[in-house]
């Protein structure tokens, strides 16, 4: 059952026909105290013209020769005198007061028409004062808008000399009528707000009837005024809550359960869920949470495969949502799709049978819209998550073959030479030893050093700061240098420039250990509106020309590739050595 289409607001100039006294109209106005067999005055005019002269010639000449057989002339004197000295004036009196009673008739029926006239000019501009009113607080951008468009209406459409708008929250509005301020006491009139607040009114004179109701039907639309302006305010701060969770969170099950929260709390739904297609395009319950807990994994409801096959918002019947959620009788299924096809659809559960109108549905689209680009996002990391954890496999594997495997395999053929020289020359076979010791502690340095390069670093637990500063205590504990660590500035960069930002500063610790042979590292970190790293040692030094695109043994980027990975955010990189005198590894990312 549909409800019924709401009917046309008419506008002004249909609501106030034009009123003006027309001629004929006048005319065919009915003379009152007649009775119902009163005439109008076109009427009484017509019989005076058309029925008057006849019958008094027809009247003359009876009474003429009724006279004439009159016998004395004395006699005939006073009936010519009575006759035309008597009832004909009384006959021509009363035609022209018959005719005078209809103008009288008239007149009073337009001196009417025209009160009525300008009454309903008063209303018409009263309507499209209100009609203004309306259109304005519905543009309004705020609820300060609100309470100053409000007022100012509120003086345009009573004529008031003064309007006060109050809501909670102790925000109002006042405005003040155009011309000076009276002189003498001014006449209140306060009515409530629906909803909490008041609109209090000053009348240069007493307040006329219909000034109350009018103040209240203004108060009514205020109140509307500021419901709505509350309500985008809501979906709003939803919106931006839904955005933050995109931008801040990359496990997919703490991002599913955000975004779903403040959906569900924008629209007061008890349970949500969502279903994600996999790579097979098969529908999988992902994420769950109703009034039982969470829950995750599982086959998806028909009604979700309703939904996505359906590409549209749609409401399950009340048998259909006992399906979806056990103790919800309406569900609300909303597809998430993009360029790329179908992600998963996203599923909004209450007891309510009509917890879901239609004015929120539009709203929860673009909520899901925004559900599916995060979890777009989140797949992309956590797929390229699994490229870097296969390309550090393959680094690690690479650097054992090439390095530790075959020093062990040299220490390995001086061990077995030793085994043969030990009896006919023990001292080379001892001196074969040392050698092949001295290897060995180099060996066991460089598996350390590869695995303090390689122990997680959780960036998100502790941020930038906090991680830099532990990562370079424990850096000089391992590699037994001294280093001196200055953080200055503010510092305040997105999870991915923090995570670019560390890994240049593991990179750059990790081939001063390797190559620099250096005593005393620097590391400097500097936030304003550039972030500033820099890397000095004071070691060998090299020429940057001749091994730019090598690939260092602890970390996996080169010099070229640290670079890239810097430029690709909009930052600079740069590295200034030579032989003998150290090296300085600068890196900056603009702050957002």
């Amino acid at each position: 059952m549909t409800d019924a289409p709401a009917p046309r607001q008419p506008t002004p100039d249909a609501l106030t026909p034009d009123l003006s006294p027309a001629p004929d109209a006048l005319e065919d106005t009915p003379v009152r105290g007649r009775g119902p067999r009163s005439f109008r005055l076109s009427d009484r005019v017509r019989v005076v013209r058309n029925v008057l002269p006849p019958l008094i010639v027809l009247v003359v000449g009876v009474v003429e020769f009724l006279i004439s057989l009159l016998r004395s002339p004395t006699q005939e004197l006073w009936a010519h005198l009575l006759f035309y000295g008597l009832v004909g004036p009384a006959v021509t009196y009363f035609s022209v007061e018959w005719i005078a009673e209809g103008t009288r008739a008239r007149e009073r029926a337009e001196r009417q028409l025209l009160d009525l006239y300008g009454e309903l000019r008063v209303s018409h501009a009263r309507l499209g004062a209100v009609q203004e009113l309306m259109r304005d607080l519905s543009d309004a951008a705020d609820m300060g808008a609100v309470l100053d468009v409000a007022a100012r209406g509120a003086v345009r459409v009573t004529g008031a000399q003064r309007a006060t708008l109050t809501v909670p929250g102790g925000l109002s509005g006042t405005a003040r009528a155009d011309g000076a301020e009276p002189a003498g006491p001014l006449h209140p009139l306060k009515v409530p707000v629906p909803g909490g607040g008041a609109l209090a009114l000053h009348f240069q004179e007493a307040p006329p009837a219909d000034a109350e109701a009018l103040a209240q039907a203004l108060a009514a639309e205020v109140a509307r005024g500021v419901e709505a302006v509350r309500q985008r305010t809501l979906d709003l701060m939803t919106l931006y809550s839904v955005d933050q969770s995109i931008r801040a969170e990359r496990n997919m099950r703490r991002l599913l359960g955000r975004v779903t929260h403040a959906m569900a709390g924008r629209v007061g739904a008890g349970a949500r869920a969502v279903v994600l297609s996999d790579q097979d395009g098969v529908l999988r319950l992902e994420y769950a949470q109703d009034a039982h807990g969470e829950r995750r994994g599982g086959v998806a409801p028909a009604f979700a495969q309703r939904v996505a096959q359906a590409e549209a918002p749609l409401k399950a019947a009340e048998a259909e949502a006992g399906e979806v959620f056990p103790e919800a009788r309406s569900v609300l299924g909303l597809p998430m799709r993009d360029e790329e096809g179908l992600v998963g659809v996203l599923l909004l559960g209450d007891p309510d049978p009509n917890a879901f109108d239609d004015a929120r549905v539009s709203l929860l689209g673009l909520m899901a819209g925004q559900a599916t680009l995060a979890v777009r996002n989140a797949r992309a990391y956590l797929y390229s998550e699994e490229l870097a954890i296969s390309d550090e496999r393959a680094r690690i594997a690479r650097e054992i073959h090439d390095g530790v495997a075959q020093s062990l395999a040299f220490a390995a053929l001086k061990l077995d030479l030793v085994a043969r020289q030990l009896h006919s020359d023990p001292a080379k076979a001892e001196a074969e030893v040392r050698a092949a010791t001295t290897l060995l502690r180099e060996q066991i340095r460089e598996v350390r050093r590869s695995i303090f390069a390689l122990r997680p670093i959780d960036l998100e637990r502790y941020g930038l700061l906090e991680t830099v500063r532990r990562y370079v205590l424990d850096f000089g504990e391992q590699n037994n240098l001294r280093v001196n660590l200055n953080v200055s500035g503010d510092v305040h960069l997105a999870p991915g420039d923090e995570a670019v930002v560390f890994r240049i500063l593991q990179e750059s610790l990790n081939n001063v250990a390797k190559h620099a042979r250096a005593q005393e590292v620097k590391v400097t970190l500097h936030g304003a509106e550039q972030v500033t790293l820099r890397v000095q040692d004071d070691g060998a030094g090299f020429d940057p020309e001749t091994i730019t695109g090598r690939v260092s043994s602890a970390g996996g980027l080169g010099l070229l590739q640290m670079r890239e990975r810097i430029e690709a955010r909009g930052g600079l990189y740069r590295v200034l050595s030579s032989p003998g005198h150290g090296t300085l590894v600068e890196a900056e990312l603009p702050q957002g």
